[in-house]
């Protein structure tokens, strides 16, 4: 490790123990400041050997913590020594009291910890600002870009290895070898420099072409194994579309029963379009849209509020026809939907212009309405405010939040690794006028849109929306940038000073302080301010506390007054920059980006809750709430669907404190991969539930590896386990 560690007190050395969450230890060996290029210009020419190799030992010497040092000879963009074994010899001369070998890391970390003195070490690495850039800048550069990352990688993740492994138990086609392709694409996305988004633009918009394929990659697997599940065959049906009986089926990403008000595109059709030479035939047509919606799932009538309607085209595919294209009335409808078993499907029949009475849209459970500024549940009130920002009522603690969401554009005179703040700059806060305009009234559905500027060049177009059923606020930003030089952000008042925050990581959560450290004790780099967070954020103290939810990464910062501050994107023009106080010294070629000033349409999707400490400690609870606003029950419109036969899917994870992480087929074989994490730092009792039995279930590492047979329960329909605090636990099940 190199960046993160370093220039504190305790960190004079080179060899640690980290210790994870979970109690277990890596040996870890820490760079010198030159980093992993302190060896590159070892030369074998006898006239500057010495003096190359006299900094090089003294700097290594000088931090051992044992008798083994590596020395790293290579760095980036450079081709490989030429001489590696001719280095060594020249060097073994050089200095006979050392022995010198060429090897590799796993054989140096094998020698290493015979012996060796390390130090612990625990807690996060991203501190090194007195020993080397750490760089924490890039956290929201090309913040756009980031987002999309986010969208393939939960698009394979939730949605397409699930549903995938879930066919391919079923009987249908093994496509792991598609998902083996996207995954190889969205890896290449990852080289640091690429996810960081400190590259030229050249590289960046190579790096949004892979995420095209990607994304494309997942919407086809989805698809095809949705269509498995139900049985639907759109060649077959297209033989028979005198028969078809539209349907919305549906999904559930968690491994929970869930209900909930779904969203969702319907396709109404209203005449054919013909393609090619016309003959004798006549379009079909249809009646389209009529004011009345219909959602039956089992003969019953479920609530329906139309949302939105345009007049548009759809195309309907097969492997083995021309497309159909047809024009169509496109319709966003919002129902609430039945319950369904955790990852299980269900069904639903929607058809247009038989009666449906108001009184069944507000007959089940709770209704949100909207009214003036404001919408409301019987959970939640939400207002906008004339900033265009908004208060939050939390309808069942009592606690109130006001100037959320206000947003903010300061200056940055930094480049795509490091922030700046301009010189003599003024933060510009949205400060009105607001456009406002009710979107939906309820009683499902409710939401408002409004409109405002923050600055010349950067305006926002906002929808807040509640759900009838639930107490999330949910958050669409659309931003409008042609504004350079700039850093957007929303503030978010808390009024939780003191506290820590609590954001998500891969695999759990972890506390952070807010950053107060003057910036006259680092002169080598700045500490940043903001921290990276997955998924989401909280900050709580008893009854009172909210939670910022994002569908991936995303950076923010927490305030020592108790403001939580979300950057939404950073306008920077410059690859690297010498003359940045923040980082003085290019870290990087100085290379024009104006791509990375972010210029056009940003869409962020956000959303807020109010929680309390103890659901906070819990570890469950926000995981949940982000699946519900982020991993809702997702909707599949099949107009041309004839028969389907749902498959009975029922798979639920039980236990306090755990979270899913994956559902996916194996590596190796047929079996179903499960796996969850223990958000908490006590022991957890886990057990996975299935609705159709099992035949065996084994306790395997996360690389499928060193299998453990687990006993199975209630005729193989529940697999118990324990996961110890912050531990992973991974099973296969045939």
């Amino acid at each position: 490790m190199w960046r993160g560690l370093g220039g504190e007190p305790g960190q004079e050395h080179d060899l640690y123990r980290w210790r994870g969450l979970d109690g277990k230890e890596v040996l870890l060996w820490h760079l010198p400041a030159p980093g992993y290029e302190i060896g590159a210009a070892l030369s074998t020419d006898p006239e500057r050997v010495f003096t190359s190799w006299a900094p090089v030992r003294g700097t290594l010497v000088a931090r051992a913590a044992g008798k083994h040092i590596p020395v790293f000879i290579g760095a980036d963009h450079h081709a490989a020594h030429p001489e590696v074994s001719r280095l060594r010899d020249v060097l073994a001369e050089l200095d006979p009291q050392s022995a010198f070998r060429v090897s590799r890391l796993d054989e140096f970390f094998q020698a290493a910890a015979e012996g060796a003195k390390a130090a612990p070490l625990a807690g996060e690495l991203r501190w090194s600002y007195r020993h080397a850039w750490t760089l924490q800048g890039v956290h929201a550069t090309r913040a756009p870009l980031k987002r999309r990352y986010s969208d393939a990688e939960l698009t394979l993740t939730r949605l397409a290895e699930p549903l995938a492994a879930l066919a391919r138990r079923a009987g249908a086609r093994d496509r792991r070898p598609l998902l083996e392709l996207a995954w190889r694409a969205l890896v290449r996305c990852q080289f640091h420099d690429s996810i960081a988004g400190c590259v030229s633009d050249d590289v960046a918009r190579a790096v949004a072409a892979r995420l095209d394929g990607v994304d494309a990659l997942g919407r086809e697997i989805v698809r095809g194994s949705l269509h498995d599940l139900v049985r639907h065959d759109p060649d077959a049906a297209r033989a028979r579309a005198d028969q078809a009986r539209p349907t919305l089926v549906l999904w559930n990403p968690a491994a929970r029963p869930r209900r909930a008000i779904v969203l969702a595109d319907v396709t109404l059709f209203r005449r054919d379009v013909l393609v090619g030479p016309p003959g004798k035939r006549v379009p079909r047509e249809g009646d389209g849209y009529r004011p009345s919606l219909v959602a039956l799932v089992d003969g019953r009538a479920l609530p329906v509020q139309v949302l939105d309607r345009r007049r548009g085209g759809e195309r309907l595919d097969g492997q083995r026809h021309y497309p159909d294209y047809d024009e169509v009335d496109q319709v966003r409808i919002a129902v609430r939907a039945p319950s369904v078993a955790g990852l299980g499907l269900a069904a639903i029949t929607v058809s247009a212009g038989a009666a449906s009475p108001a009184a069944r849209l507000t007959g089940e459970g709770v209704a949100v309405r909207g009214k003036g500024r404001s919408l409301v549940n019987h959970w939640t009130e939400v207002t906008i405010e004339s900033t265009g920002a908004l208060t939050i009522h939390d309808r069942r603690g009592g606690q109130r939040f006001s100037d959320v969401l206000h947003i903010e554009s300061g200056g940055d005179a930094g480049d795509t690794y490091t922030y700046c703040p301009a010189a003599g700059d003024v933060v510009a806060r949205a400060a009105g006028p607001v456009k406002l305009r009710r979107v939906a009234a309820g009683p499902l559905v409710a939401a408002l849109e409004t409109r405002f500027a923050v600055r010349p060049g950067a305006s926002i177009r906002q929808v807040v929306s509640l759900h009838a059923d639930s107490a999330l606020v949910r958050c669409v930003l659309e931003i409008e940038n042609a504004a350079s030089w700039h850093r957007l952000r929303a503030r978010i008042p808390t009024g939780l000073a003191g506290v820590a925050a609590r954001a998500g990581t891969a695999f759990g959560t972890v506390a952070r302080d807010p950053v107060t450290v003057p910036a006259s004790q680092y002169p080598l780099e700045t500490p940043a301010r903001t921290a990276p967070a997955h998924g989401f954020v909280a900050a709580a103290s008893g009854p009172r506390g909210l939670a910022l939810l994002a569908p991936g990464f995303f950076e923010y910062e927490w305030t020592s007054s108790g403001d939580l501050v979300l950057t939404l994107l950073r306008a920077v023009g410059e690859l690297s920059r010498d003359d940045l106080p923040t980082r003085p010294g290019h870290a990087g070629w100085p290379t024009a980006t104006p791509l990375a000033q972010c210029p056009g349409t940003t869409r962020v999707l956000l959303a807020l809750a109010p929680v309390s400490e103890a659901e906070v400690e819990r570890g469950d609870v926000l995981p949940e709430l982000w699946e519900d606003a982020f991993l809702p029950l997702r909707s599949f419109w099949l107009r041309d669907a004839v028969e389907l036969s749902v498959t009975p899917v029922d798979v639920v994870l039980e236990g306090t404190g755990l979270v899913v992480s994956a559902v996916k087929s194996a590596q190796q074989g047929s079996p179903l991969v499960l796996r969850c994490y223990n958000a908490t730092g006590r022991p957890a009792a886990g057990a996975w539930r299935f609705g159709e039995s099992v035949k065996s279930a084994h306790r395997v590492r996360a690389d499928e590896r060193e299998s453990t047979a687990l006993v199975l329960e209630g005729r193989g329909k529940t697999v118990r386990f324990t996961a110890e605090p912050h531990e992973v636990v991974t099973i296969l099940v045939t």
